[in-house]
């Protein structure tokens, strides 16, 4: 039997006018990601039809599930658009995809052709009980509380069949949203909130401040292999990285500023960088993992204080979100296991054992004046190193040094 792939889109159909770039826009993704296999479309105002080479199904399925602007999904059998054929195909597809019997289930008809002599009741009347008795399979009928939908999508030249509805990333094509820059450490929660920014169709960059040798070469390479992995949700499927030498910042805090407000500060400076490092690059906003009141710095207050240093918005995609709602996603997109590895970041190196919760503007500022930091912003911004990830990229940072500055200058010499 014949099979296409046929794709939905979600809020994309509320765009109005604007509709034919947003499509276009997943139309190019998906053209661009399916390159290297044999297949075919036909672009529909609502929905694009693939013809696939059965061989293929697993890999397109797991590629569209990496694409944004793609609400939903299925594969579909293909019928004639008659009443016989499509009886013949349906009670086929069911013994081929349920494997049990008793099941409870239902049919659903849906006449795009309003030529067909026929309404959709009608035509689900017409063929439940024939395309049901040529099943090899026990079926209940069930259309409150089915187990199983079979869906006939009956359109004037073809008739589609299938059972299942496959949900897609959903949000919109990579790139509408504008250009954001993660903060991006090697935890949970800033590659999922990344990739819920490229799901709204934001294009990202990634900032990470590393403490080398203060933190291991292996930290960095988790970010760089999250990166990678956050690559294959891009249209190009590349993602830029940029590492940025927080080491002395990182010092001339610890040894200055108050214990309590060591993390308040810490993250004052990387805002600032980050704003600047934005507004150079013309990034309208800066992405982070944060959720209210998951650590101490992410009350509401530590909010207020450390992104008070800054003008630029401010997105925090999993603001609501709860620990196990991050990990969840985490082992959806493939990032939990590089992120449970357990080599510290800069955010993790030194935790007070009492950081301060509701922080004050008028202290920070106060302590964050013990350290001249102005230079130190500058150096840190001219010694950032920026990498273009995509799967091809393969390096082991911990096998050329003890710094990222080190490892990269014994690279450049291999």
């Amino acid at each position: 039997m014949k099979k296409k792939i046929i794709i939905r889109f979600g809020d994309m159909m509320l765009k109005g006018r604007n509709i034919g770039f947003f499509i276009k826009r997943v139309r190019l993704h998906l053209v661009n990601r399916l390159n290297d296999l044999n297949v075919s479309y036909e672009f529909t105002h609502d929905r694009i039809f693939i013809d696939f080479q059965i061989e293929d199904e697993a890999v397109i399925i797991s590629r569209l599930h990496q694409i944004p602007g793609l609400y939903s999904f299925n594969v579909a059998y293909v019928a004639q658009p008659n009443l016989d054929d499509i009886i013949a195909i349906g009670s086929q597809v069911l013994d081929l995809e349920i494997h049990q019997d008793l099941v409870h289930f239902k049919i659903e008809t849906r006449r795009h052709d309003k030529a067909f002599p026929m309404t959709s009741q009608e035509i689900t009347q017409k063929i439940a009980s024939p395309l049901l008795n040529g099943a090899k399979r026990k079926f209940i009928v069930d259309v409150k509380n089915p187990d199983e939908t079979l869906y006939i999508d009956l359109r004037h030249d073809i008739a589609y069949i299938y059972l299942k509805k496959i949900k897609g990333m959903g949000g919109y094509p990579y790139g509408t949203g504008g250009k954001g820059l993660v903060m991006m450490s090697g935890g949970f929660d800033s590659p999922v909130a990344a990739y819920l920014s490229i799901k709204q169709g934001i294009e990202v960059e990634l900032f990470h401040f590393e403490s080398t040798p203060m933190t291991p070469l292996e930290s960095v390479q988790k970010v760089i292999d999250l990166a990678k992995v956050l690559s294959e949700f891009t249209n190009n499927q590349k993602i830029i990285l940029h590492l940025v030498p927080f080491t002395k910042i990182h010092e001339a805090i610890l040894t200055t500023v108050f214990d309590p407000y060591i993390i308040t500060i810490m993250r004052r400076m990387m805002y600032r960088l980050g704003e600047r490092f934005a507004k150079r690059h013309k990034l309208l906003c800066l992405i982070n993992g944060e959720s209210v009141g998951q650590v101490a710095s992410q009350t509401l207050q530590s909010m207020q204080v450390v992104e008070g240093v800054t003008r630029i918005p401010i997105l925090r995609p999993l603001i609501t979100y709860d620990k196990n709602d991050i990990i969840d996603i985490s082992k959806n997109i493939q990032t939990y296991e590089i992120s449970i590895q357990p080599f510290n970041d800069c955010c993790s190196i030194y935790v007070p054992k009492a950081p301060v919760t509701k922080p004050m503007e008028v202290y920070a500022s106060k302590y964050e004046q013990t350290i001249d930091f102005e230079p130190l912003l500058l150096d840190a911004l001219k010694d950032t190193v920026t990498l273009e990830i995509s799967q091809d990229f393969h390096i082991n940072l911990a096998d050329h040094g003890f710094t990222v500055q080190e490892a990269m200058n014994n690279i450049g010499k291999d």
